[in-house]
């Protein structure tokens, strides 16, 4: 073990241990050229003079070293120094997957599967360079501090051969496929096996296959089958169970057969939770012994095997010829004799003369049949076979029955007030159909009646169409629940399920709660109110503080991560949905102020979801729709600014307007004193500022402090 302080190669001065695997310990360390913190890997001291021990500590940096992509540790540098073997990598601040398993029991279906797609996106680059991992599992799995999913531990990797033979290179036998564990060929097929499984443990918070020593588990991933996910996680969505079940198939043929494919049909589960959309390969007749009945027997026996060619020999007087009728040639096997010329075809292998004649008597009666409809049709189009027995009075502008019922046109009865059955009831009179299109509110019906159809009452339409409706929820006024007590994210959730969704949040100092902590509400818990109200919930903010922190990027994570790692900031998460392309639903598209942004511990920061059924291209078109509106206005409190020296001051607005900065002087003094409290009215449409303080000195103003301001409409 190395102490703190040792510099390696010159270099990298060791800062602390981080953790230690199988054959390497994992340091912090500091590189003194660059000024930046990286992770050293070190091999262990027994293992530095076996040269296959070096081998494969030199095999890993050689292959992640030609990988570079956002879900792979980047691999910075590799030497040795003194008997030292070391590897240098990017210094990832966070916990492995494993670690974060045990610590949530199991993940969410959505949090599980964006971490899959990540795992997956990393690996996919991995195969596109011929790399095989071979030991994927949630011990090599880091989730940062950011959000972002990243493989590491390319210890066993190689480039993917005919040569690809795994008998020394097998992972951690838990996550290790079939083919690994019975030496034999193994390809990127085996990291889908081992992505399977990782997913498998995310979801149900076990590993399918276990045992009391490896050669137990080993034997089970060759012989047993895994117990379905559903029994541990009831809610599982069909596709997400279907998709583990092709990762982990026995047989590698059966399997997904690229990274690629897998991502495309994680990221549709996400939008087709039960989708029957994953193809599994079946097994012929499910691998079952088929049992043969007597009956079958009899029908072999009575089969007709033909002979082996003979051997070519002077034709010998032909035996006397026997016959039989039809139906003791069948008891026999045989075809009836009709024909005293079949030994010669019979010796060159034509088709039985009963083949012939069926032929024969099926082209005869194909031809009868298309003669019959040559004079049918050219009858019809003289006009010698009149429609219906009506004559003259037929209509001829009919070609046939099918173009009659097309165009057969009905009108559309009012189903307006009616229940649903009613409504059934109504349209299949005049030959229609009906398809619920949602529910509404309505004081005019009451909950369950329909309150809008289309095509409208009386509208002529040809039969067989569908008339679609929207059905009454009742009136609009809701009973408002009580959300005091509980978390924002929380409080949000309930009432956009009780139907709310204008919800505002005011901050305040409370040194009583936690941040995030809903103090009060307006309108007041068990109001009646509309559900198109404004709900104003104050929120918790902590004991006043002039600590700051620094919002993540958590674009592309999920939601209850990037909540929970916001909150565990001290900050207040609001939630709003959005959708755009490029990431998966139930991800994060942008965080509002944005990333790299420095705000108060208690500020709110509202997370933008992306939601099949969110508003299109969250974010600036969002703001851009209420550019009309006169002006949005904030309520800043501006914290201590330690730079400040107390001389005179100006404080000014700064906003983005239109891609162009625009400042607003807000006002000026002698002396400013904090905490300053003030009314901001910024830029119509825009969400986000900055207080600039500006302070006068000798050399003139200087930037003293910034404090970032969020706006709402009017």
């Amino acid at each position: 073990m190395l102490k703190e302080g040792t510099v390696i190669g010159e270099r990298y001065e060791v800062v602390g241990r981080i953790g230690s695997g199988g054959m390497a310990d994992v340091y912090k360390a500091k590189d003194t050229k660059l000024n930046r913190f990286v992770a050293v890997k070190v091999m262990k001291p027994e293992f530095a003079n076996d040269s296959s021990f070096i081998s494969k500590f030199r095999r890993e940096a050689q292959a992640a070293a030609g990988l570079a992509n956002p879900n792979i540790v980047n691999v910075y540098d590799v030497g040795e120094d003194q008997g030292i073997y070391f590897i240098v990598m990017e210094l990832v601040e966070g916990i492995t997957l494993k670690e974060y398993i045990a610590k949530k029991g199991k993940l969410s279906v959505r949090e599980a599967t964006s971490i899959a797609i990540q795992v997956c996106m990393g690996l996919a680059a991995a195969h596109n360079q011929k790399i095989v991992h071979r030991d994927v599992k949630p011990q090599n799995i880091i989730i940062s501090t950011d959000g972002k999913v990243k493989v590491t531990d390319f210890g066993i990797a190689r480039a993917a051969s005919s040569n690809t033979i795994s008998a020394n290179a097998m992972g951690s036998v838990h996550y290790s496929s079939p083919e690994q564990v019975r030496g034999g060929y193994s390809d990127a097929r085996a990291d889908i096996y081992s992505v399977g499984i990782t997913l498998y443990e995310m979801v149900t918070g076990r590993v399918p296959f276990d045992g009391e020593t490896t050669v137990a588990i080993a034997i089970k991933h060759l012989q047993d089958e895994m117990e379905p996910p559903t029994k541990f996680t009831p809610d599982l969505p069909v596709s997400l169970e279907q998709i583990i079940y092709k990762c982990t198939q026995k047989s590698v043929d059966r399997r997904y057969q690229s990274m690629d494919d897998v991502i495309a049909d994680l990221k549709r589960s996400l939008m087709e939770p039960d989708g029957q959309f994953v193809q599994l390969t079946p097994l012929s007749d499910h691998a079952q012994t088929v049992m043969i009945t007597e009956d079958d027997q009899a029908k072999i026996k009575a089969a007709k095997t033909p002979a082996a060619p003979p051997k070519k020999k002077e034709k010998a007087a032909p035996p006397e010829k026997k016959t039989y009728t039809s139906t003791e040639a069948a008891r026999k096997g045989y075809e009836p004799d009709d024909d005293d010329d079949d030994d010669d075809d019979d010796d060159e292998g034509v088709i039985s003369s009963g083949l012939e004649k069926a032929v024969t008597i099926g082209g005869f009666i194909v031809g009868a049949l298309i003669i019959c409809l040559l004079i049918y049709f050219i009858g019809k189009a003289a006009g010698l076979f009149p429609l219906g027995g009506r004559g003259e009075s037929q209509s001829t502008s009919v070609s046939s029955g099918a173009e009659s019922v097309a165009s057969e046109q009905v009108e559309v009865p009012s189903i307006l007030g009616m229940d649903e059955a009613r409504a059934l009831e109504e349209a299949r009179k005049v030959g229609l159909g009906i398809k619920a299109q949602g529910e509404e509110p309505s004081e005019e019906y009451a909950a369950g009646l329909i309150t809008r159809q289309d095509p409208q009452p009386g509208t002529a339409v040809d039969k067989n169409s569908t008339i679609y409706y929207f059905k009454s929820s009742g009136s609009d006024g809701v009973l408002l629940p009580n959300v005091v007590g509980s978390q924002l994210s929380e409080a949000e959730e309930t009432l956009r399920d009780a139907g709310f969704t204008s919800i505002r949040v005011e901050e305040e100092n409370d040194a009583d709660e936690e941040v995030g902590i809903v103090l009060a509400m307006d309108p007041e818990e068990g109001s009646t109110v509309s559900t198109s109200e404004t709900i104003t919930l104050t929120v918790s903010a902590g004991p006043e503080t002039d600590e700051t922190v620094e919002i993540p990027n958590y674009r592309g994570m999920s939601e209850d991560y990037a909540r929970e790692a916001l909150e565990d900031r001290g900050l207040i998460v609001q939630v709003r949905r959005g959708k755009t392309s490029g990431i998966g639903y139930g991800e994060v598209i942008e965080t509002r102020p944005a990333a790299g942004t420095e705000v108060p511990v208690g500020s709110t920061v509202t997370l933008i979801i992306n939601d099949p059924d969110g508003e299109e291209d969250a974010g600036e078109d969002e703001d851009e729709e209420e550019d009309d509106r006169p002006g949005w206005t904030a309520s800043a409190k501006l914290g201590e600014a330690s730079n400040y020296t107390g001389g005179a001051y100006r404080l000014v607005l700064e906003q983005t307007v239109d891609g162009e900065k625009v400042t607003t002087e807000l006002e000026s003094g002698d002396t400013l004193t904090f905490p300053h409290q003030m009314e901001i009215t910024g830029a119509a449409g825009v969400r986000n500022g900055y207080v600039v303080l500006y302070e006068e000195t000798d050399s003139g103003e200087t930037v003293r402090a910034q404090w970032p301001v969020t706006f709402t409409g009017n």
